[in-house]
């Protein structure tokens, strides 16, 4: 038969409360913050993985803010090419009207003159700014995408391309146009743009031409070309804009996917969590009970 010591009983008595109390203490713990695991020792394997989850999550809150500016940069690019199309299509209609042989010199030079308003309204809007304050439609430039020399030529100031935002998992996505690239063109195999189309034009009706009828004609058939490639760019930056809304589903769905694999790698389920701590507490007074009772017998008086 074994007999303990005063001393090892109240030792291994002590032990045992400890283990329940911290237990208990644990569970209390998982209770408050939802999580069962609240230091990595609890469950490596599944702390790891939490790590990774969190990992991917910062990652992804990188590639919504990216799919943000780009979104921002291509709608503001959307609107101002429309504002840009509208006044081409106002200018056709002025060349139309001026290709009309009847009318007086006085009228073209009006028109002339509208035309010319035209003009510096699609320089404006060709310096539009993006969501950043920089040129919208200048590439990686910072500032004005073009300038107008001292010849009264509007000059392309910016970059050749338009910058690349990440998007996640290799996915990218060009976040604007540059302006050559919808106000450039080719017509009867001559390079020109929009600024010396309706520019050369409202010249013309100002007295720079012989044949201010047979100019306007001439402007009609390239501005007509123009807004063709005006048309191109607005399908291209409106499939842009569907590629990064596919992106921001894409990362709305993994997010569910990951705040699922959370849950249930290192939620605690909360019913069941609060019956073991009544369970454990239960245990926990009963044990210190126990240890009073059997404290206090005289047997323990007599055992050295």
């Amino acid at each position: 038969m074994t007999i303990l010591s005063t001393s090892a009983f109240y030792e291994r008595a002590t032990a045992d409360m400890t283990s329940l109390r911290k237990r208990a203490e644990e569970l209390q713990a998982q209770i408050a913050s939802g999580q069962r695991i609240n230091q990595s020792s609890d469950d490596p394997v599944a702390a790891a993985r939490l790590r990774e989850l969190a990992r991917a999550d910062s990652m992804a809150e990188v590639n919504t803010a990216n799919a943000n500016r780009a979104t921002a940069d291509l709608t503001l690019a959307d609107s101002a090419i429309q504002e840009i199309a509208d006044n081409l299509i106002r200018a056709q209609e002025l060349a139309t009207q001026a290709a009309n042989g009847t009318l007086s010199d006085d009228q073209r030079v009006a028109i002339g003159e509208q035309l010319a308003n035209i003009r510096d309204n699609l320089v404006a809007l060709a310096n539009s700014k993006d969501s950043s304050g920089h040129a919208l439609f200048g590439g990686e430039t910072t500032g004005d995408a073009y300038i107008v020399d001292a010849a009264g030529n509007v000059v392309y100031t910016g970059t050749a391309s338009s910058g690349e935002l990440p998007l996640g998992d290799g996915q990218s996505v060009v976040r604007g146009v540059t302006g050559p690239e919808f106000l450039n063109f080719t017509h009867d195999g001559n390079a020109t743009d929009l600024f010396a189309v309706i520019g050369n034009l409202a010249d013309a009706l100002s007295g720079g031409s012989a044949d201010p009828a047979g100019a306007a004609n001439a402007a009609l058939d390239a501005m007509n070309s123009g807004l063709a490639k005006i048309t191109t760019t607005q399908t291209v930056v409106g499939a842009r804009m569907n590629w990064v809304d596919l992106n921001v589903a894409r990362y709305e769905r993994q997010g569910e996917m990951r705040a699922t694999e959370q849950t249930e790698v290192g939620s605690i389920d909360a019913a069941t969590a609060i019956s073991d701590l009544q369970q454990m507490m239960t245990v926990l007074e009963a044990s210190q009970a126990s240890f009073v009772k059997l404290a206090n017998l005289s047997l323990f008086d007599m055992i050295s």
